[in-house]
C-alpha cells in the first residue's frame, strides 16, 4: 500500500508510454528523477539537469520538455512519452531508423532526447508553427518548406557533444521525407502516380 500523503509528499499517477504508473513522490521531485529513478526508464538521459542541453526531453501530450524542468506532481493527468515508447515493438520509428542510418550520434547519450525532439518538430512543421528561420510567418503562407535551416532552428535546444549536426539534420530530413512519402501512398488516387521531385524520389 502507498503511503499516504503528507505536506510534502503526493501520490501520483503518471500516464508513461500508455501505461499507468502510481507512485509516492516528493513535490521537489522532477520528472526527470521519476522516470529514471521511480520508474526504471533510463532512456532518458539526465544532462546538464538545468534544461540548457536537451538530454532529457520527452513529449507531453505530443509537445517537447525538458523533463529536468518539470515537477513530476505537474505531469499527473498527461500523456508522457520516452524514447522507450517511440518504437512499434520492434518496428523502429521512421525518425530512429533515419538516426541509424545516417549516423545522427555518435556516443549516444544524446540521441534519445534529440528523437524526442525531432518528433515533435515534424508535428510542429506539420501543423505550420513558424521558427525564427521562417521567411514569411504569415498564416496564408502556409506551411514552410522544411530546409536545413529550419530544422537547425527548431533543433537548437538540443546539443550534441560529439557534433554530430550534420547527420542530425540529415536524418530529420529522411524522416520528414519518409513521412511525406506514406502521406502521398495514404491519399486517394495516389502511390506510384507520385510525381518526380517528391519524398518519393528523395527516398529512392
Amino acid at each position: 500500500m502507498a503511503p499516504a500523503p503528507t505536506a510534502t509528499h503526493s501520490v501520483v499517477t503518471l500516464t508513461v508510454n500508455g501505461e499507468k504508473h502510481t507512485l509516492p513522490v516528493d513535490h521537489r521531485t522532477t520528472l526527470l528523477d521519476a522516470l529514471r529513478e521511480r520508474l526504471d526508464l533510463t532512456g532518458t538521459k539526465k544532462g546538464c539537469d538545468q534544461g540548457q542541453c536537451g538530454a532529457c526531453t520527452v513529449l507531453v501530450d505530443g509537445r517537447r520538455a525538458v523533463s529536468c524542468l518539470q515537477l513530476a506532481v505537474a505531469a499527473e493527468g498527461r500523456e508522457i512519452t520516452t524514447i522507450e515508447g517511440v518504437a512499434d515493438g520492434d518496428r523502429l520509428h521512421p525518425v530512429q531508423q533515419a538516426f541509424l542510418d545516417l549516423d545522427g550520434f555518435q556516443c549516444g547519450y544524446c540521441t534519445p532526447g534529440q528523437i524526442c525532439s525531432a518528433l515533435a518538430v515534424l508535428d510542429e512543421h506539420a501543423a505550420g508553427w513558424p521558427s525564427a528561420a521562417t521567411d514569411d510567418v504569415r498564416p496564408e503562407a502556409g506551411v514552410p518548406p522544411l530546409t536545413p535551416e529550419e530544422i537547425r532552428e527548431r533543433m537548437s535546444g538540443n546539443l550534441c557533444r560529439c557534433g554530430a549536426y550534420v547527420s542530425i539534420v540529415r536524418a530529420v530530413e529522411r524522416a520528414a521525407a519518409a513521412d511525406r512519402d506514406a502521406t502521398a501512398a495514404d491519399a486517394p488516387g495516389t502511390g506510384d502516380d507520385i510525381p518526380a521531385g517528391t519524398a518519393k524520389e528523395a527516398l529512392a
